[in-house]
């Protein structure tokens, strides 16, 4: 029996449904997503003959995205990234229509930032998970505080709730969601089966109990989505009621939402042996439609729930955080900092008067 050759690459493999790349040319858009466990921002488009353009960069524990387009946002493990692209409308290079070039940095240190957003001023707001809070990057400190939950006492490095996902409404942080209303350090572990709750950001006031490790509320269509990642659904939430509404089950932990035109794209994370996924009632969810979790994205109709494309990913990535959609975008690459290309990557701005 021959031994593993210690020299090879690990296996990593990206399969989309048949339709997905016709569906993908379609709707104008493609995609980038993160995955925290092996450090890596993937960006998903389309080559000229059609088949699926993957391409992707290495930041250690990258984790929360956003983007219009033109900008992308970033978290990793001790640093938040604004990337510009840098190519004019029309222009490409090597075949692509973006490049994303890493601009800003701001040092955070490590506070675990999850979700990632910008609101109608141009400011980031984030989810500064170790804190427990909203906040904001600083040009003096690790970060500006904005906003805490009712039931979290002070601030102090200790994810007592383990705040992780922020939805946006009119350009304004509305709604976040928690895995529990601990005040206790690391007490959120505690209540991953049914202690989960929306908190409404403008009242404080928390308008559902009773979910399980939600995950990515958006707000879309007039209506609050979310991940209810510890049973497996995509659905809405009743803001007035707290009730939410199953929409579709995915096979796999949900983490990472996004919306083009009348679907939703989730990311799946396959991973379930660590104490975080394990004991969920995803387990009794997935024993029961006799299915394996898987790690990928799935597009789900809005109107029928129904998984209409999907891409799996199996090897050595396993686990997904975040997914967001590039409208208008073909085939997006970016620049890191693990290879040359970046020292030559030069751009003058407009000359200014002193």
């Amino acid at each position: 029996m021959s031994s593993p050759d210690p020299h090879s690459k690990p296996r990593l493999e990206l399969v989309g449904s048949r339709q997905l790349p016709e569906w993908m040319r379609e709707q104008n858009v493609s995609f980038a997503f993160t995955t925290y466990q092996t450090g890596k921002l993937f960006l998903i488009g389309l080559q000229p003959e059609g088949r699926l353009s993957v391409f992707e960069r290495t930041f250690n524990r990258c984790m929360g995205l956003w983007g219009d387009g033109q900008t992308l946002w970033m978290s990793s493990l001790y640093q938040l990234w604004r990337f510009e692209n840098v190519l004019e409308p029309g222009q490409t290079a090597d075949g692509y229509d973006r490049l994303y070039v890493p601009q800003v940095g701001y040092t955070t240190g490590d506070i675990d930032i999850h979700d990632v957003a910008v609101d109608a001023d141009g400011r980031v707001v984030f989810v500064n998970t170790l804190f427990g809070c909203l906040a904001t990057p600083s040009e003096t400190h690790s970060f500006v505080p904005l906003w805490k939950p009712p039931f979290v006492s002070r601030l102090a490095a200790e994810d007592r709730c383990h705040l992780n996902g922020l939805a946006m409404r009119d350009g304004r942080p509305a709604y976040v969601t928690a895995v529990s209303q601990s005040d206790v350090a690391d007490g959120w572990r505690d209540q991953r089966a049914g202690g989960g709750c929306v908190v409404d950001v403008a009242s404080s006031e928390v308008v559902a109990t009773g979910l399980s490790m939600p995950h990515s509320p958006r707000w879309y269509r007039d209506q609050l989505w979310l991940l209810n990642s510890g049973t497996g659904f995509l659905g809405t939430l009743d803001t007035d009621s707290g009730r939410f509404e199953e929409v579709a089950f995915c096979p796999g932990y949900l983490r990472g939402l996004s919306f083009v035109g009348d679907f939703a794209v989730v990311a799946l994370s396959g991973m379930r042996q660590n104490r975080t996924f394990s004991g969920l009632p995803l387990d009794d969810n997935l024993a029961s439609r006799q299915a394996d979790p898987r790690c990928g994205l799935q597009v789900i109709n809005l109107v029928t729930g129904d998984t209409v494309h999907w891409l799996r990913i199996e090897g050595i990535v396993e686990e997904l955080y975040d997914v967001i959609a590039l409208p208008g975008v073909r085939r997006p690459q970016a620049l890191g900092f693990k290879t040359d290309e970046i020292r030559r990557m030069l751009r003058v701005g407009d000359e200014q008067a002193l």
